[in-house]
């Protein structure tokens, strides 16, 4: 996970962000393993999705494994019902949601049709 330090002054919030961040590393290994993929591909966007997820906005960031939930659910309901029918038909234990890469021509009210 990104570890670079910032010259902002800390917050309660920033140090919530924290604590969820050392909580993905520590307890949700695949995870964690899907933000460094993710962070290979995109760079270190991923890790800005992460954090502004975990602050609670919302459409960048959505995680759970093995019961433990991160990030904040996207407002988007077919990617809802997506995840469900996912999680519940393939058995997954682990999903990671990325927002704000858009392929061209993708909107959310498009979602699945395209």
């Amino acid at each position: 996970m990104d570890t670079s330090k910032t010259d902002k002054p800390k917050t309660e919030e920033g140090d919530k962000v924290e604590l969820v961040i050392a909580a993905i590393k520590t307890q949700m290994p695949e995870t964690y393993k899907s933000i460094q993929r993710k962070a290979a591909s995109i760079g270190r966007q991923a890790y800005q999705l992460v954090r502004r997820g975990i602050a609670g906005e919302v459409n960048c960031f959505y995680a759970f494994e093995g019961g433990r939930v991160v990030g904040t659910p996207f407002n988007c309901p077919t990617i809802t019902a997506d995840i469900a029918m996912y999680a519940c038909e393939f058995g997954r234990v682990h999903v990671c949601i990325f927002g704000e890469q858009l392929q061209p021509g993708f909107t959310w009210s498009n979602h699945g049709q395209n």
